[in-house]
């Protein structure tokens, strides 16, 4: 996969969910290759903030709530942020896999909260990035999507119904021909995050899958979120990105 020619001070990239796990390593390799990186999550990343990098700014935002989402697009910090930069990246990352169990034992507040964070969330902010970057000769979106997007799970049923969601955003979106803005569903496979933790931590009965995790885990095949950061970034930048409306990390060469 072949980088595009533009020099990436003229890049910057939004990543949310960006204090641990794998929106951290989105945002620390983005830094380290000269990006600018606006983070969007709950808490603040104390180390990256430390390091006094003025490519890196980051907003307290409670992804889960529409309210603060609209407040939040409404102060224009986001046009500011973006600027005069040719290349615009947006990292939809930011998710949970709560609430886990079968329909019966799922809080309906729960089933809402990630409906919004892990839909509504990342389609707001894929619309007002659209709209504020349309000076930019190339915007690309890329939705972290996940194989319970492709297959269903039992126990999973919230979970792999939003991720499926990204995915048909993401070819929606798509058939809109437009040539500068480009976007993809990615699914980055299954790495070593708190959200597999999580997994591992629950239950049989909840989610029959447990004991493959567990495994997983065992056995060292969870890959680590630094590689599968390095390979997503490379495919995001590449001019592969975007020639097909989904796709998994694990497949690409």
């Amino acid at each position: 996969m072949s980088d595009a020619s533009s020099s990436s001070s003229s890049i910057c990239a939004v990543v949310t969910g960006h204090t641990r796990g794998f929106g951290a390593a989105l945002a620390e390799t983005l830094l380290a290759r000269g990006i600018s990186v606006l983070g969007l999550s709950r808490n603040r990343h104390a180390t990256l903030a430390s390091r006094g990098d003025a490519a890196f700014e980051q907003v307290e935002l409670d992804l889960s709530s529409i309210e603060e989402i609209a407040q939040w697009l409404g102060g224009g910090q986001l046009p500011r942020f973006i600027g005069n930069s040719e290349r615009v990246l947006l990292f939809n990352n930011a998710g949970t896999v709560q609430p886990i169990g079968p329909l019966e034992v799922q809080d309906p507040s729960a089933v809402a909260q990630s409906v919004v964070l892990n839909v509504a969330a990342p389609l707001m902010l894929s619309a007002a990035l659209a709209a504020a970057s349309t000076g930019a000769a190339d915007r690309r979106i890329a939705h972290i999507s996940s194989g319970a997007a492709r297959n269903a799970y039992a126990g999973w049923s919230v979970y792999c119904a939003t991720k499926a969601a990204l995915d048909h955003h993401a070819r929606s979106v798509a058939l809109d021909s437009n040539r500068a803005l480009r976007i993809c569903s990615i699914a980055p496979g299954t790495l070593d995050t708190d959200m597999q933790a999580e997994l591992r931590d629950s239950t049989d009965e909840r989610f029959p899958m447990r004991g493959r995790f567990v495994e997983y885990k065992r056995t060292g095949k969870l890959a680590t979120p630094h590689d599968a950061a390095v390979k997503m970034i490379d495919f995001v930048l590449s001019d592969a990105f975007g020639t097909t409306p989904t796709a998994d990390l694990r497949e690409l060469p």
